[in-house]
């Protein structure tokens, strides 16, 4: 029976995707709800990396299993790299994609494009029930609109325009996205990773 591997996330969406990029390794992909853990981590961390390894080993110490877990959000220049850890949360706990967005749009009014710069960053961290972590990174660089632009994505893919593909992260495919989203760099280096350590025997 392969050793199951715990992605530490109430987000549906995200285990289908890492079940899917993970499917040939020698792992059972479970999730929150499959080991029937429903607890919240507070995330008190002041980097992704900070977050991202405190939700991997809190998760492995509860379950006893090998976990993954990620942290991400969108770093505007312009805003001193404001939302960054608070991205999901910067409009209340409440709030939808479009407040935050809106948020977003007014603290950059004024500004010129050329100064609206940001990057989308994410780490993933891989911790063992024994202490141990293992931690990849992935970032993507763009500009920030003036107006949402395409229906895709969630958070701020509308207003997340990457001039090297000539759209916004919403206009995208989730296939497209994924393979050129902070997310899928993070991701992939995380997989070929836990290939090292299935190969290594270290796991």
């Amino acid at each position: 029976m392969p050793k199951q591997l715990l992605i530490a996330t109430k987000n549906q969406g995200k285990v289908r995707e890492y079940r899917e990029l993970l499917a040939d390794l020698p792992f059972e992909v479970v999730s929150l709800a499959d080991v029937g853990l429903d607890v919240d981590v507070e995330e008190t961390g002041s980097t992704f990396e900070e977050n991202a390894i405190l939700k991997a080993r809190t998760y492995a110490h509860l379950s006893g299993l090998l976990t993954w877990a990620d942290d991400s959000g969108l770093a505007v220049d312009a805003l001193g790299g404001w939302p960054g850890v608070h991205s999901a949360r910067v409009a209340g706990p409440n709030a939808s994609d479009a407040d935050r967005i809106q948020l977003l749009l007014q603290r950059l009014q004024g500004v010129p494009p050329k100064e609206r710069t940001a990057a989308f960053h994410c780490v993933v961290a891989i911790a063992a029930p024994d202490g141990r972590v293992w931690t990849t990174e992935g970032t993507c660089s763009g500009v920030i609109l003036e107006q949402p632009e395409g229906a895709g994505g969630f958070g701020y893919d509308p207003v997340f325009f990457m001039p090297a593909m000539g759209c916004t992260f919403a206009q995208l495919t989730s296939q497209e996205k994924n393979a050129v989203s902070h997310r899928g760099i993070a991701a992939r280096k995380a997989k070929a990773l836990l290939a090292r350590l299935v190969e290594a025997g270290e796991i």
